[in-house]
């Protein structure tokens, strides 16, 4: 897949990544196979309690992104309830990305939603006020995540760190969403 430039969002994802190199650097145990071109690399770690899937990918390797990769996270974040598939923007991957990497675990994400269908979004909506008509969900450019090991105002404040898409924090529902769209965040 080609490299993409996302102007001022992935100086930001830079940074994010950046801030967290010293905290993600090898370990002499590890320095032999870092030394042998590990280089840089962006990973993603999820599982979803509807379906049991997991994923823990690299995604990005020294400045490209991994078609077959992307592909499998495409699939992961796909509309459960309907099978349906879209890309997700690689710069909302780029967001969980980050921000996974500023709160310093290993513990996955656990994907509570990622892109949803015009059907799923209309039935969601039905049900709650929270959910957007024209939700970034639709477009494959959100996700709604949690953490059992950190707390909504943790997984916030790492996201809006990145400085790079929208970040809601939903406290009753215990998820953080995430996505790629104009910069801002909100309590739901």
């Amino acid at each position: 897949m080609a490299k993409k430039d996302f102007g001022f969002s992935r100086r930001a994802l830079l940074k994010a990544f950046a801030a967290t190199a010293v905290a993600s650097a090898p370990t002499y145990s590890q320095a032999a196979g870092f030394l042998r071109g590990g280089g840089d690399i962006r990973r993603i770690r999820m599982y979803s309690g509807r379906t049991g899937e997991r994923l823990d990918m690299v995604y990005w390797i020294d400045g490209d992104y991994i078609k077959d990769a992307v592909k499998e996270v495409n699939h992961f974040m796909r509309d459960w309830r309907t099978d349906q598939i879209k890309s997700i923007d690689l710069r909302t991957i780029d967001i969980m990305a980050a921000s996974h990497n500023l709160l310093d675990v290993s513990e996955p994400y656990m994907l509570l939603s990622g892109y949803r269908s015009p059907q799923t979004n209309s039935m969601l909506r039905s049900r709650s006020r929270g959910v957007a008509k024209n939700s970034l969900h639709m477009q494959g450019q959100a996700a709604d995540l949690r953490l059992a090991s950190r707390s909504v105002s943790q997984m916030a404040q790492a996201a809006q760190a990145c400085k790079a898409g929208g970040v809601g924090r939903y406290h009753g529902s215990n998820f953080v969403h995430m996505d790629c769209g104009v910069v801002r965040s909100w309590r739901g």
